[in-house]
């Protein structure tokens, strides 16, 4: 049983930011079809009837990411070089922008969702919402601060579409749902805090987001939703 609690299943717990996505990780589609019931199938799973079998109880889980989230802290308490230190953006307003949330984000502070439609490499119009610290985390984004490599949209985004093929792709990341089914449009759902967000300009961006549109030469268009975490202090 100790090892139940051991290092590999606190590395496990990492990638669900609520219990019920923990639940909803181990209900099948089988399940879902005969039960019909999202929360019938989560307490199922709890009872020990549906999953593994020896799932995690609500306590257990939010002890656990709790002593997760305390060996973050003292972690980051070692500081560490942001990718955007000493550097002079003045003349870059969307690498300036992105400077100014790279320490929130990597704190997680805030969300930011990156719109950016621009010509590709092979003259094409492409654009994408982009998870911004989903890209921090799994890229080096020293070269793009430096200018050597230019933030552009790829099929692992978000939501990518290539306007002369129409080739488009979305993919949900670990801070944010993708929901591209929906009546009102292309939504997001923040993973931590519940909270949808609405990339419709017509529209408010939703509770805790806002919506900054960029004026800059360095795309054909930039936005920026800034979704903040209000249990952050």
């Amino acid at each position: 049983n100790d090892r139940r609690f051991g290092r590999s299943v606190s590395m496990e717990l990492e990638q669900f930011a609520t219990y019920e996505d923990y639940l909803d990780s181990q209900v099948s589609e089988t399940d879902m079809f005969y039960l019909e019931d999202e929360d019938l199938a989560r307490q199922l799973v709890e009872l020990g009837y549906r999953g593994t079998g020896d799932s995690l109880k609500r306590e257990e889980f939010e002890a656990r990411k709790k002593a997760l989230r305390e060996r973050s802290t003292q972690s980051a308490s070692v500081p560490k070089q942001l990718a955007s230190a000493d550097k002079d953006f003045s003349q870059f307003p969307f690498l300036q922008a992105l400077a100014k949330r790279e320490d929130l984000i990597r704190s997680g502070k805030l969300t930011t969702i990156i719109y950016i439609r621009d010509r590709n490499s092979k003259g094409q119009e492409v654009s994408a919402y982009i998870d911004y610290a989903h890209r921090l985390k799994t890229e080096d984004f020293v070269p793009y601060f430096d200018r050597k490599k230019k933030l552009m949209p790829r099929p692992s985004d978000l939501s990518y579409f290539n306007w002369e093929t129409q080739n488009s792709t979305s993919n949900s990341t670990p801070n944010f749902q993708v929901i591209a089914d929906s009546d009102t449009g292309l939504l997001f759902k923040n993973k931590r805090d519940r909270k949808v967000i609405n990339v419709d300009p017509k529209q408010p961006p939703g509770d805790n987001s806002n919506r900054i549109e960029l004026s800059t030469e360095e795309y054909l268009q930039v936005v920026l939703y800034d979704n903040v975490d209000p249990k952050q202090p």
